[in-house]
């Protein structure tokens, strides 16, 4: 597959404009979150922590005035549903105590359900409806709005979990607005079309303008798929276009997200035909991932496949675009010490898995969107964070220290011989990862 070279550092790289930057928001988190560097005895890790930590709030967030958030994915000039998401889930402990923090990040859940309303088959939008983004791509809907319109099943369950996350840490439910009802109306129904993609779904999207970018095959409807009860997703968290049309990971953190809102439905206020679609529709999507998604390795024992396609083909690798098969325990869908996963995270890490590499100043998991043998940050970060052995931990934060390429922050990826040569100078979902490895690392005593 062709990697992203080029799309990956498309867009301007200057810093939102001085009207939209909260540079004097959020006090009292700024104040708590500059008490906790100042016990970072290593300068070069507090300095690293504070650039990451304040990344997406300092050259990211642009406060509109009807109160919603325009979160910038870093040095492209649109947003992404799913990395805003990810984007100030660093800030969701402060904002019990922070008035701003709340205010974020409400603005945030604001904007990505009024433009799920829009398109729930876009993965990136505009922030205003200035018609700018892929314009060339053939696709069966257009809005001005829509800068990008990958349909990747994570994009529409990255919102819900940060809805989750705001509840649960303030207590306060009142997100789930008729804004939210409406937009998890339109998630429910491409759900549910997508069980049946070639039987019900009018979604096709490719790019021919631009071929070194793959896109859909077959008129951009995609390779063929058998009926698996699963959601067929045409692209991963990375944009990169599926080989199979049932994405593992993506499918396990929809059942994640629609679990809790089961679970929750009377707090959220979703209706007794929702809360039944939706169990109708986990019920149907575990027993896929039960039927096609677990592999016996004649190496690892029962896995994890990666993508599937109901026809009985298979893709066993991993990509450090989250959620992953690494990142299971991240999103919730398993525990760090379940058998199956133990089996799937030994293959990812190792030589068997295609996209996973090691050179001279690191191993970990990279991805077909970059060069060959690029790392992501992101990759070894979630390595860490789903690490039980604090060896690993340690072995996972020194490779971030040290391939920074002397900018202080995180990349995409990075040569895994020479760190100097990366992807993305401004990559906030990565800085709000490593921001969160150096908390957790303080918290167990495994930094000073």
């Amino acid at each position: 597959m062709a990697f992203y070279m080029n799309e990956s550092v498309r867009g301007s790289e200057s810093s939102p404009s001085a009207e939209g930057k909260p540079m004097q928001k959020c006090g009292t988190m700024r104040r708590m979150v500059n008490d906790f560097a100042a016990t970072l005895g290593d300068a070069h890790v507090r300095e690293m922590f504070l650039n990451c930590f304040f990344s997406s709030l300092d050259t990211a967030a642009e406060w509109k005035s009807d109160g919603s958030v325009f979160m910038l994915t870093g040095d492209i000039p649109a947003m992404w549903l799913r990395d805003s998401a990810v984007q100030v889930t660093g800030y969701l402990p402060y904002a019990a105590a922070d008035d701003d923090v709340r205010a974020l990040i409400r603005g945030v859940l604001a904007r990505q359900f009024f433009y799920i309303n829009i398109d729930p088959y876009a993965n990136a939008f505009n922030e205003e409806a200035n018609g700018r983004g892929h314009k060339d791509d053939v696709t069966d809907f257009d809005s001005p709005w829509v800068w990008e319109r990958k349909f990747e099943i994570d994009s529409l369950c990255y919102p819900l979990w940060l809805a989750q996350q705001y509840a649960e840490q303030t207590g306060d439910y009142t997100v789930y607005d008729a804004t939210f009802q409406a937009a998890y109306g339109r998630i429910l129904d491409t759900f549910e079309t997508e069980q049946d993609h070639f039987g019900r779904s009018s979604y096709r999207h490719s790019r021919p303008k631009y071929p070194q970018f793959p896109t859909l095959q077959n008129e951009g409807r995609g390779t063929p798929v058998g009926y698996t009860g699963m959601i067929w997703s045409g692209y991963r968290p990375s944009d990169d276009v599926c080989e199979y049309g049932y994405l593992i990971p993506s499918n396990m953190f929809a059942c994640t997200v629609l679990e809790w809102l089961i679970g929750h439905a009377e707090k959220t206020g979703i209706s007794e035909e929702a809360r039944l679609r939706t169990r109708k529709l986990c019920r149907e999507i575990e027993q896929g991932i039960a039927q096609y998604a677990v592999y016996e390795h004649p190496k690892y024992g029962k896995m994890y496949a990666y993508e599937v396609d109901g026809l009985g083909n298979r893709l066993l690798c991993d990509d450090a675009n989250v959620p992953n098969l690494l990142g299971l325990p991240y999103i919730g869908y398993c525990a760090k010490n379940d058998p199956i996963y133990r089996n799937t995270r030994a293959f990812v890490l190792s030589g068997d898995d295609p996209y996973f590499f090691s050179g001279a100043a690191a191993r970990g998991l990279g991805s077909p969107h970059t060069p060959d043998r690029y790392i992501w940050h992101i990759g070894i970060i979630m390595q860490l964070l789903t690490s039980t052995c604090a060896e690993e931990r340690a072995e996972c934060f020194r490779y971030l220290l040290t391939t920074d390429a002397g900018c202080g922050c995180m990349h995409e990826g990075f040569d895994c011989d020479d760190p100097a040569k990366f992807t993305r100078p401004w990559f906030c979902w990565a800085n709000t990862l490593f921001a969160r490895a150096v908390t957790e690392m303080k918290e167990r005593g495994e930094i000073q």
